[in-house]
């Protein structure tokens, strides 16, 4: 069970298929959004060695999703479910890890990559989040968030830190496209350099110097986009 653009997916496939070759995969995908199964489904056509592998994809939410088969009436069990870069996306984080949870398999796991507490995304959102835009289709949570909900519920896990960088020196480049876009991206605005109040994008200029977000190296200046890697147990 996954989701996106499936990058991550083929690369799983391919590590079990080196492990189990030969062995039919079932690869369920659940994506809202048509665009991403049409570039999914492009990526699949694009690879080989995918014989053996069942792609069934499921235009909806986790919570669709959830809702259909309980009307349904099915409860399909999986080996491994992955959740990367997604719970930004629901709005009960604990009730979706535990419907999907309910799923595994007895020796299964399921696994979530996600922005990291000690990230910069944690100091800038923590900090100036409630001054972007509220109409965004996701909402901040990072890792400690999530941890937070998993011992809520008891549940059992294993978190890994995984470091990472984003290399953000084009953002203090007055008008180069490429930092404008990054901007964009860090704040999920639409055109933040032009749309932004003055005083926030002064504030979230000199929020993405400090070293909670970034650190200078070798005269270019890289946000900490650390992620966490959790893999909760059945």
């Amino acid at each position: 069970v996954a989701a996106s653009l499936g990058e991550i997916d083929l690369e799983i496939i391919s590590k079990v298929q080196a492990i189990y070759p030969g062995v039919t995969i079932n690869n369920d995908v659940i994506e809202p959004s048509d665009g991403q199964i049409v570039k999914y489904k492009e990526h699949v056509a694009e690879k080989s060695n995918l014989e053996n592998v069942k792609f069934t994809w499921h235009q909806e939410t986790a919570y669709e999703y959830e809702r259909r088969m309980n009307v349904e009436k099915k409860s399909k069990k999986w080996d491994l479910i992955h959740m990367v870069q997604m719970l930004y996306y629901v709005e009960d984080i604990l009730a979706t890890v535990q419907y999907f949870h309910s799923l595994l398999e007895a020796q299964a796991k399921l696994l979530i990559i996600h922005s990291s507490g000690t990230s910069g995304w944690e100091a800038l959102w923590k900090k100036h989040g409630s001054s972007f835009p509220s109409d965004a289709i996701s909402t901040y949570v990072s890792s400690a968030d999530i941890k937070r909900v998993l011992d809520s519920a008891g549940l059992k896990y294993q978190l890994h830190e995984l470091p990472s960088y984003l290399d953000i020196t084009s953002c203090f480049i007055e008008g180069n496209k490429d930092g404008e876009l990054l901007l964009d991206f860090l704040t999920e605005t639409c055109e933040f350099s032009k749309n932004a109040p003055p005083e926030l994008k002064h504030q979230v200029m000199e929020e993405l110097r400090k070293p909670e977000c970034s650190e200078k190296r070798d005269g270019k200046v890289l946000f900490h986009n650390n992620l966490s890697l959790i893999v909760i147990e059945p």
